[in-house]
């Protein structure tokens, strides 16, 4: 679980800011490419803010669970907001997707849940597992949002470009909740660790 959980968050977020937002931005939004690039390197930004500080607040209250429910419930809601409600107004919709960026930072704290749910010589086989989740999110989501676009294409250009409508990215989009939905309903089946190693003693202890 612990493997597939990060894949929701990073896959969303590389998808849009690292392919797709900036084609929905400036075809449904109206900004100029630059803009629309300039904010999804905000979003980054913010989620490399994100991941330290939220790793931190874990640390210090000394629980993993709270932290990664909240941040996911978070990434759905807002998700959702953003990628199913047309026209937003531009100042909420620049606030929900930093607010995506500086939440998707909590999948740092996968890591040290795995390290601590099993024995303490096979953290780093684990957190590795837990990489290879990390990676699939964007590796399988940025393809098949591409997939479903094309296929929902109306057939428009604009200067040789394909240009697709809201409700094709809608539909485009949707892979991305789901796994994200996914990801939120699998923290509730994770076991706190409360910042202890919990999943027994190394045989080299």
């Amino acid at each position: 679980m612990l493997c597939l959980i990060p894949g929701g968050v990073v896959g969303c977020i590389l998808t849009f800011s690292g392919l797709w937002g900036v084609p929905f931005l400036v075809t449904h939004y109206g900004f100029s490419p630059a803009r629309a690039a300039t904010l999804n390197s905000v979003m980054l930004v913010a989620w490399a803010l994100g991941g330290p500080l939220l790793g931190a607040l874990s640390d210090r209250i000394g629980r993993r669970k709270p932290f990664y429910i909240a941040g996911n419930l978070i990434l759905v809601g807002s998700w959702s907001l953003v990628l199913l409600v047309p026209e937003l107004p531009v100042v909420f919709l620049i606030f929900l997707l930093l607010l995506i960026g500086l939440a998707s930072g909590g999948m740092i704290i996968s890591f040290a849940f795995v390290k601590e749910s099993v024995p303490a010589h096979l953290g780093g086989t684990a957190s590795g597992v837990v990489n290879m989740g990390v990676m699939s999110g964007p590796m399988l989501l940025q393809p098949v949002v591409g997939m479903v676009l094309d296929y929902n294409w109306r057939g428009v250009l604009r200067n040789g470009v394909e240009v697709y409508d809201f409700a094709a990215y809608r539909s485009a989009f949707s892979p991305m909740l789901g796994w994200l939905v996914l990801s939120a309903v699998l923290i509730f089946f994770t076991q706190e660790t409360g910042c202890r190693q919990t999943g027994g003693k190394s045989d080299h202890d």
